[in-house]
């Protein structure tokens, strides 16, 4: 089941020379800590001047989408999902 959250979160990001790419390694949300065994799709876009970067990742239990806004450098956890139906 997906549910929507949009709630700030802490993410530990790690930054890989070779890949020349950005990966979120772990959330922190609701005081619980998720490490991320896979990172699915990114993306970017803009909204008037503010360019947000949006990564799928998943935990052992959960897949979350979340939101990195470049202006404020702060983290978004849009949505989590079990990937039990709805």
């Amino acid at each position: 089941m997906t549910q929507r959250v949009m709630a700030p979160v802490t993410v530990e990001l790690v930054s890989d020379i070779k890949t020349k790419r950005i990966l979120p390694k772990s959330i922190r949300w609701n005081g619980r800590l998720y490490p991320v065994v896979k990172v699915g799709l990114h993306h970017s876009y803009r909204a008037g001047r503010v360019l947000y970067h949006i990564f799928s990742a998943m935990s052992v239990a959960l897949c979350f989408r979340l939101k990195l806004d470049t202006e404020t450098l702060f983290w978004q956890l849009e949505e989590i999902a079990d990937g039990l139906p709805d």
